[in-house]
């Protein structure tokens, strides 16, 4: 079946290699140029889309970075879902693709953009089918509502297929990929607008967190001004908290049997599965929601009623994350207040208690399919002659010992990233706990990939003895 997809994978368009490795400055000018597009279509609506009906999901937003109701509606989801579900269906041995081998790498990647052209049509159909984007008929170009839909869904579909491939221009002519630079562009440019923006609300207060407190504090209203930068101290405590966990790790000594003297060591990070647990909790989460809004229109709420998109009840209900205090009338002391109510303390805790389960779930889980264990990172290491000193060049040995280590620290990491975007959630930080989690690793890989670039610039000869 797969030998038989290979003409159809094959004929779909891609990025061209570059001919020559780019410098450094071509490098980066490619990344903002895909970032100065990315922003672009954030701003572009559909033809057809009522935007006055639209009610935004931040949380979905953050993780998916995408705008609701405009091109980039659908973000990243579709190349997402395409790679995680090939990732595990080969690491589970679903699909037997030996990626060791070129061809078979090649393959591969050609599945994963066939799957993420499939899924962007796919979630364009929910979006507009489910009533999350609604379509407008008053235009006389839409003869019928089915027709409007469909117009908007080809424009959805339309926006997902140029964040696919602005990806592959980012990972083949820039700096990192794009998956991870439009999630960190969508959540920076949201703590942006939450702190600094001086758009004026119809209470003729600042939107902005910053000018809103010191408009507070020029009227002589100290105390809503020390309230109105609560979500911004917890952000930076939040932020502070993940960069400092992001370099903890333990360092296992290893040797190379076949020449003596020479060693090297095998980093297990605290975050041992990165950010991977949290957000597939969150796409989980998000996914109930919008199945119970799918569900509910069609009229089953099976997992809740809603009110104007947001659940109000029911499973739903309770694996929604809290309102932004920014979102609150009364600001940070109106939150307090509505969550401390008995229903909302159950709630609080409820989510809590999902997303933890769910992160050390899918922690576990995603150790196991994609050779990250102690008997995949074993073999690996044995493959390359490396063995742990004073013990025999056994990988028996060297997974018992990894067997120490990686599973506890998988659990812990699990929890502590499950632990983190709870309480962000639960204290306003702007920006979401998922999205700042997200966001500290991408511009730590990002500042790796970027040191690296300049060493191999200044000594060229390196790059040949790391490939």
């Amino acid at each position: 079946m797969l030998e038989a997809l290979r003409p159809i994978t094959s004929m779909l368009p891609e990025v061209k290699i570059p001919d020559r490795a780019p410098a450094l400055k071509e490098k980066l000018s490619w990344t903002l140029a895909a970032l100065l597009i990315f922003y672009i279509l954030g701003q572009i609506y559909p033809i057809g889309v009522d935007a006055s009906r639209i009610a935004r999901f931040e949380r979905l937003e953050i993780l998916l970075g995408s705008k609701t109701g405009t091109l980039i509606t659908a973000g990243i989801g579709p190349i997402v879902l395409a790679s995680i579900f090939l990732q595990l269906a080969v690491g589970a041995k679903l699909i037997q693709l030996d990626l060791s081998k070129p061809e078979n790498k090649k393959l591969f990647q050609g599945l994963q953009k066939m799957l993420a052209i499939g899924l962007s049509f796919f979630e364009g159909i929910i979006y507009v089918w489910s009533g999350y984007i609604p379509a407008s008929t008053a235009s006389p170009l839409f003869g019928s509502a089915f027709m409007a839909q469909f117009f908007v869904m080809l424009q959805l579909a339309f926006g997902s297929l140029i964040l696919l491939y602005l990806d592959e221009v980012v990972q083949k002519y820039g700096i990192g990929s794009g998956i991870s630079l439009f999630i960190a562009a969508g959540v920076t440019q949201a703590v942006a607008i939450g702190s600094f923006s001086i758009a004026v609300e119809a209470t003729g207060v600042p939107a902005g967190l910053v000018p809103q407190a010191l408009y507070h504090f020029a009227a002589g209203d100290v105390i809503t001004a020390i309230w109105t930068i609560v979500p911004i101290i917890f952000t930076i405590i939040v932020f502070l908290g993940t960069v400092y966990v992001e370099g903890m790790k333990i360092e296992l000594p290893l040797a190379y049997g076949k020449a003596r003297g020479l060693g090297a060591r095998y980093p297990i990070k605290f975050l041992y599965v990165s950010n991977i647990p949290v957000i597939l909790a969150s796409a989980v989460m998000l996914n109930v929601q919008l199945m119970g809004m799918f569900m509910a229109n069609a009229g089953l709420p099976l997992l809740g009623n809603y009110q104007n998109n947001q659940p109000v009840d029911g499973i739903a209900y309770y694996s929604t994350a809290l309102p932004s205090p920014l979102l609150i009338p009364g600001g940070y002391p109106a939150y307090l207040q509505s969550i401390l109510t008995p229903n909302e303390i159950i709630h609080v805790f409820v989510y809590g208690i999902m997303l933890i389960i769910l992160c050390i779930i899918f922690g576990w889980f995603w150790i196991e399919t994609t050779g990250m264990g102690a008997r995949d990172v074993a073999a690996q290491l044995t493959r390359v002659g490396l063995q742990i000193p004073g013990f025999r060049a056994d990988p028996r040995i060297i997974e018992k010992i990894l067997e120490r280590y990686i599973p506890v620290i998988t659990i812990l990491g699990s929890i502590f990233v499950g632990i983190l975007a709870w309480f962000a959630d639960i204290t306003g930080a702007l920006g979401t706990g998922t999205g700042i989690l997200l966001t500290v690793g991408i511009l730590y890989r990002f500042y790796e990939d970027l040191a690296q670039q300049q060493i191999f610039e200044m000594y060229p000869v390196l790059k040949k003895f790391t490939g």
